[in-house]
């Protein structure tokens, strides 16, 4: 089954050179095309895309504004966020509203084709600047002392005994709460520190002092 895609772009020849792109692939089919806010927002609605290669960048509305609203409507929308060297804070905010993505303007072809496929399937595709950016961002926070306001303090029990090794089951018996709980603490973890495995997890853990390597 086709990848139904939708562009959003002020640019109408960016617009043009990714569509020259897109028709030589055999699994992604170009349903929409939008130059602002929004005719996206419209367009999404009639042509149901799976997958939407959104501009940050707009004038107007933002691409980051643009997307809230897009998932907001139709979460089922992967959203892949583009843009000319975006400020890392631009980036996190584009995340933050529900994108699966971001690729640089400068990307090639084939990066770009890996991406549309990647957010396609449910997956998160990062640009590897985009993805530093983040990484340092996300450094700076915790190191300057805030972990304990970006979890709460059995959310940090749990990060730290997952770190250590223990699974689910052995954490809820030492917490001495449900392994559903747990299972959901895990998954308000990873949401708020933007990790995806219990390896991040775990070399996260160690980076801020929670275990030991």
């Amino acid at each position: 089954m086709s990848i139904r895609l939708m562009l959003v772009d002020h640019h109408r020849l960016l617009r043009e050179g990714l569509r020259a792109i897109l028709d030589k692939t055999g699994d992604i089919e170009l349903v929409a095309e939008a130059a602002d806010g929004a005719a996206a927002l419209e367009l999404a609605r009639e042509s149901t895309p799976d997958v939407v290669v959104m501009e940050i960048d707009l004038a107007g509305m933002s691409g980051i504004e643009v997307t809230r609203r897009m998932l907001a409507d139709k979460p089922g929308i992967q959203v892949l966020g583009l843009c000319a060297n975006a400020d890392p804070r631009m980036i996190l905010q584009m995340l933050q509203a529900g994108a699966r993505g971001y690729l640089d303007k400068s990307t090639s072809s084939e990066e770009l084709l890996r991406g549309i496929r990647a957010v396609a399937r449910g997956e998160t595709f990062l640009h590897a600047d985009a993805s530093s950016a983040i990484v340092d961002s996300l450094r700076e926070r915790t190191s300057a002392g805030r972990l304990s306001e970006i979890l709460g303090r059995r959310e940090r029990e749990v990060l730290q005994l997952l770190a250590s090794g223990k699974t689910s089951a052995q954490i809820a018996e030492t917490l001495n709460i449900a392994t559903g709980t747990v299972e959901v603490h895990r998954r308000n973890i990873m949401r708020k520190l933007d990790l995806h495995n219990v390896a991040e997890l775990t070399r996260y853990a160690i980076r801020e002092g929670l275990t030991s390597a």
